[in-house]
Order: structure tokens, then C-alpha cells, then sequence
């Protein structure tokens, strides 16, 4: 299994992504954890992330999870920051989910990304609503949230922590600390800090 979870944006590691990956280059972004931004806005966030991955030597698409498309074929999935919850759902009634686990109990593609998706990959999503607004999945796809995370990793993360000019970091301060209070396995992330696996 191989993972590149950073904190915000790319990080600081970028040669460990490409490292990850080998000759591999073909990637794909998801953005659906900003669904709720208006279309400029998401289309935007999209561009960015597109760019950064470009100016790595990738060659990036957007992959809309409301389109249901095909994961197979890609090397990375690029999974952006935004709303932990509209990401979760959105990989859930897409089947994503499932097939993201596949493919990576296979090792046949890496799962890169931040803030949320890297969030997303732990086993619950309790705890995350000090952060994120749980209500946009209602708001936005007419639906109920859902709080099981993907299960890839048997602790959560906690991006942001001690970020200073990110304007999470001082509810994701106090997630972690709530996270320390309640026992709950995690490790924080400053800005620019990357775990890698694999």
C-alpha cells in the first residue's frame, strides 16, 4: 500500500509522491470534498490542484465522483482538502470507497492527498464535525452523513496542528487535543509536514 497524505496541498516531500510512483503518471483528482463551493470557486480549486500535479511532471484530470467514474488506469489519485464529510459520502454513493480499497490492497495505484483526504482514511469520522460542518452532505446532496471513515490507517489524522495563517488550525488544535482527551489513536500535521507509506 502506498499513501502520500499531507497536510496541505503538496507538502514539503514532493520527490517521495514521485518516488511513489515510479514511472507512473497518469493521475486523477478528486475535488468533491468542495462540492459546496460555487462552480467558480470548485472549478478553481480543481485548476490548482491540476497545475501543482502538472508542474511535477504528472499528467492530472479531474475525476468527478457525482459521475461515477472508472478509478482503473490511473497511477495516483489526488485526493484535495475541503469538507471531510461531502468527500466521505461522495466516495461512498459513488462506490468509490470500495474500489479505492481494492485497488490499493492490489498496490495498483498511490492514494495522495490532503486535509480531507487524508482525513478520510481513518476508521471513524467522530470528532471531525469541530472542523467540518457535517450538515453539508444534507445541504448539498439531500442526504444524511456518513461517519464510518474508509479504514486504511487505525488512527486519525489531524491536519493543520500548529499552522500558523491556516484558518483550520485552531479548531484542528482543539480536535486534537479532544482526540488526546478521549484516547482516540491519531497523529497531527503542521502545513508542509507529509506522512508517507510504502
Amino acid at each position: 500500500m502506498r499513501l502520500y497524505l499531507s497536510s496541505f496541498r503538496i507538502g514539503d516531500e514532493p520527490e517521495r509522491l514521485l518516488e511513489l510512483l515510479g514511472s507512473g503518471r497518469r493521475a486523477a483528482v478528486i475535488a468533491n470534498a468542495i462540492d459546496d463551493q460555487d462552480p467558480t470557486a470548485r472549478r478553481e480549486g480543481v485548476e490548482r490542484e491540476v497545475a501543482a500535479l502538472a508542474d511535477l511532471g504528472l499528467e492530472p484530470q479531474e475525476l468527478d465522483l457525482r459521475e461515477r467514474p472508472d478509478l482503473g488506469g490511473y497511477d495516483l489519485v489526488w485526493l484535495r482538502g475541503g469538507n471531510v464529510f461531502l468527500l466521505r459520502y461522495a466516495l461512498a454513493a459513488s462506490g468509490a470507497d470500495a474500489a479505492l480499497l481494492q485497488l490499493l490492497r492490489d498496490d495498483a495505484l498511490v492514494y495522495g492527498g490532503y486535509s480531507a483526504g487524508a482525513c478520510v482514511l481513518a476508521p471513524r469520522l467522530r470528532g471531525l464535525e469541530l472542523v467540518d460542518d457535517p450538515e453539508a452532505v444534507t445541504a448539498t446532496y439531500g442526504a444524511e452523513p456518513v461517519w464510518d471513515g474508509l479504514g486504511v490507517l487505525d488512527y486519525a489524522i489531524v491536519p493543520h496542528v500548529d499552522s500558523p495563517g491556516h484558518p483550520e488550525t485552531e479548531r484542528c488544535n482543539a480536535l486534537a487535543e479532544h482526540y488526546r482527551a478521549e484516547g482516540v489513536p491519531h497523529r497531527t500535521l503542521r502545513d508542509g509536514e507529509v506522512l508517507v507509506i510504502g
